[in-house]
């Protein structure tokens, strides 16, 4: 079954450091929802494992990951695919571009997917809700990271140093970033034998395993960060 994400998310801190955050392996790995490993295993690549929910369906998800078209500070595209076992496969490519606005950095995704064996029986209504949550859960641990970066990064760059108590996250948890985006996905064809799968209802929770946020909860943001979070979640 193939599918299609798209979207934007504003992030409060420069394009700088969101690129930095995004070729950061260990931000990764604790952003990414179920990720319980992400290893390089070359210059720009990397192994994955990752624990997958999907309705009644669990599995465990071994791949690798790879990063091309490297645009630094602007972009990149990550692509990788995974074998599941009975569960089935799962492979993608979805290209990130970053531009600095007034309020931050915006952080633009298009994604490309296709799922098989039993996951795609699954339905793609079920499909699109848990992919959506699971990118809305990314973006949230990400956010947190970027805060907590930008806050580490801002006394180095005074000059005075880090010291270790400006180096220490606070317990505050960084708020959810607005994130707006499509789907569309196309009918999966039926195994052969197999009855023709049957959209599933959206599950009440999010289907994905939550993700650790990288380095700790995120510090609490400055002031106009806190401003521009609050702004956003009050718009409709």
């Amino acid at each position: 079954m193939a599918m299609s994400m798209k979207g934007h998310v504003l992030l409060p801190a420069t394009r700088e450091v969101v690129w930095d955050r995004l070729n950061d392996p260990a931000t990764l790995k604790a952003c990414i929802p179920g990720c319980q490993s992400l290893e390089r295993t070359g210059e720009n690549a990397f192994a994955a494992v990752a624990k997958v929910k999907v309705g009644p369906v669990n599995a465990t998800f071994r791949g690798n990951v790879e990063l091309s078209d490297l645009d630094p500070p602007n972009g990149y595209r990550i692509s990788g695919g995974g074998e599941g076992g009975i569960a089935g496969f799962a492979k993608g490519n979805a290209r990130v571009t970053l531009a600095d606005t007034g309020e931050g950095c915006q952080l633009e995704y298009d994604v490309e997917a296709n799922v098989g064996g039993k996951l795609a029986q699954m339905g793609s209504r079920l499909i699109d809700s848990v992919a959506k949550k699971t990118a809305d859960q990314f973006f949230t641990n990400f956010a947190g990271a970027v805060i907590h970066a930008s806050q580490v990064a801002a006394p180095e760059s005074v000059g005075g140093g880090i010291s270790d108590e400006s180096a220490r996250p606070s317990a505050a948890v960084a708020p959810e970033p607005s994130v707006e985006g499509t789907i569309a996905s196309a009918p999966a064809e039926p195994a052969p034998g197999a009855s023709p799968p049957q959209d599933a209802p959206a599950p009440d929770e999010g289907g994905a395993a939550t993700g650790e946020a990288a380095g700790g909860e995120a510090a609490t943001a400055p002031s106009r960060w806190a401003r521009m979070w609050s702004n956003q979640r009050k718009t409709p």
